[in-house]
């Protein structure tokens, strides 16, 4: 079993920074591929990025160039930092993760979910 925690979301004016933090549980979590997803009202959850267990990261078209996606497997966290935020980045993150996973977009390939950090970006 993994256990995550996702935290540092909160209110910021468009422009602004964040950075997001996802802490798990477990002994093999450099094993485990971690992504952050999204969802917004009345929106489906998307993909934002993901740090695989092969070390690769692999981020949304929509963010790439202002959001970065690291981890610290010696620390078993996922950063997510978050730069140049739009009011459209407006969302409920989640960390999700699976072992040894390799194909990243599809939510429904993820065993373990956190319960969500809200980010607001509004002036």
């Amino acid at each position: 079993q993994v256990q995550l925690v996702e935290s540092g979301g909160g209110l910021v004016q468009p422009g602004g920074s964040l950075r997001l933090s996802c802490a798990a549980s477990g002994r093999t979590f450099s094993s485990y591929t971690v992504a952050w997803f999204r969802q917004a009202p009345g929106k489906e959850r998307e993909f934002v990025a993901a740090a695989k267990y092969t070390g690769r990261t692999d981020h949304a078209d929509s963010v790439k160039g202002r959001f970065t996606i690291s981890r610290d497997n010696a620390k078993n966290t996922v950063y997510l930092q978050m730069n140049s935020l739009k009011p459209e980045d407006t969302a409920v993150y989640y960390c999700a993760a699976r072992l040894a996973l390799s194909v990243v977009v599809l939510s429904e390939n993820y065993d373990y979910w956190g319960q969500g950090t809200q980010v607001t970006v509004s002036s």
